[in-house]
């Protein structure tokens, strides 16, 4: 709830509208030390878990897709994934790509939003670089509504593109908001009058190394900074969805392969928490990329992919992350990876271990400081 306070300063509800209302579910109610000091209040712990890119396939069975991973998924109270792969049919044969600048690619059928539904999926992202073009998105967006699965960072207007998607859960709102910075620079991004995705667009410039004039060829540092009318509007976005809601989970799709954090990314993840987001969950470059604590709040750069049956991806980018966080508390983090038959696992052992040691050490520079143990990782936000 908001933390409004009552005369005894223990918490009280506050009204508020929630857009899109899930089924309701149980959710732990727990006595413990709230934000306020007051030993023994009666706290609803709402718990999210997010995954990275999900793009469902040519499945004979799409229903268990996320079989591998659904004991994590059913153990959090909202579930929420990037949907990378339109839900809108794929061209017929011989009549060209289904993305003309990805001639490789091929859009999901619509059956495939059983995976969704099965896994109890509450709320997806749909801005993303695939989400193209626009007849398709709104196909895609049919679908999901269809199946009653929220959606965000898509739509037949900016104004529905950016709205958000908002979920209650044990008396508590949680609203998601999705951008992209990954983005076909013509007719992707929604307008005032035409369909597409909510873009967090960035520029790139290029500085010549000192030394360039003496060694030939010496490679230029990689300058990136957000456009400014696209910050704008999403720091406009997460304040005004704060006003009504008690949690804001900004998504966006972005970066580079990799391990490096763009400039870009950085400056947009920070302005998100500082404009009220509770957590910033990035993906796009499909692999795991550090985490950050900015004024006690995470931003997860890349959470890398969940299932991805596109075939180009098989065998390649395996690895991922489920991040299930309570907010104000904690994140437990469990690292994911496609097997040999593209099934989506929960790593265990020295390999989950393994993926653990290797964030933990590339987040602790951006003040992330994550507890490995046993097959999972804690990042404390107290």
């Amino acid at each position: 709830m908001h933390p409004s306070v009552s005369e005894t300063g223990h918490h009280r509800a506050v009204p508020r509208r929630v857009r899109l209302s899930s089924e309701a579910e149980t959710v732990a109610l727990v006595v413990k030390t709230c934000s306020r000091g007051c030993v023994g209040c009666s706290v609803t712990v709402v718990t999210l878990v997010a995954g990275g890119d999900v793009n469902v396939q040519d499945r004979r069975a799409p229903a268990r897709a996320f079989d591998g991973v659904r004991s994590t998924l059913d153990a959090a109270d909202i579930r929420f994934v990037n949907l990378e792969g339109p839900l809108s049919g794929t061209t017929p044969p011989g009549s060209g790509p289904d993305i003309a600048h990805k001639p490789n690619w091929r859009h999901s059928d619509p059956a495939m939003v059983e995976a969704l539904t099965t896994a109890h999926i509450d709320v997806v992202s749909c801005a993303n670089n695939v989400t193209f073009p626009p007849a398709a998105a709104l196909s895609s967006l049919s679908v999901l509504d269809a199946a009653g699965i929220g959606h965000c960072g898509a739509g037949a207007t900016i104004a529905a593109a950016h709205q958000p998607a908002v979920v209650e859960r044990g008396g508590e709102a949680v609203a998601f908001l999705a951008y992209t910075s990954i983005c076909w620079p013509f007719g992707h991004a929604a307008t005032r009058d035409t369909p597409g995705v909510a873009a967090m667009r960035a520029t790139t410039s290029y500085r010549p190394d000192y030394r360039v004039g003496e060694v030939p060829g010496r490679a230029p540092t990689v300058l990136t900074a957000p456009v400014e009318t696209d910050l704008q509007r999403l720091t406009s976005d997460v304040r005004n969805a704060q006003q009504s809601v008690d949690r804001v989970v900004v998504s966006i799709h972005w970066g580079i392969p990799g391990q490096d954090v763009c400039d870009y990314q950085r400056t947009v993840g920070h302005a998100a928490i500082d404009a009220g987001a509770s957590i910033v969950v990035g993906h796009g470059p499909h692999s795991v990329h550090p985490v950050e604590m900015y004024r006690g709040k995470p931003i997860f750069y890349s959470v890398g992919n969940l299932v991805f049956d596109w075939s180009v991806m098989h065998g390649r980018h395996l690895h991922g992350l489920l991040i299930t966080a309570a907010f104000d508390d904690a994140v437990t983090i469990t690292p994911i990876a496609r097997d040999t038959t593209n099934t989506a696992q929960v790593l265990t052992g020295p390999v989950a271990r393994g993926v653990l040691d290797a964030l933990a050490a590339q987040s602790a520079p951006l003040g992330a400081y994550l507890r490995v143990h046993g097959d999972t990782a804690t990042l404390d936000l107290r």
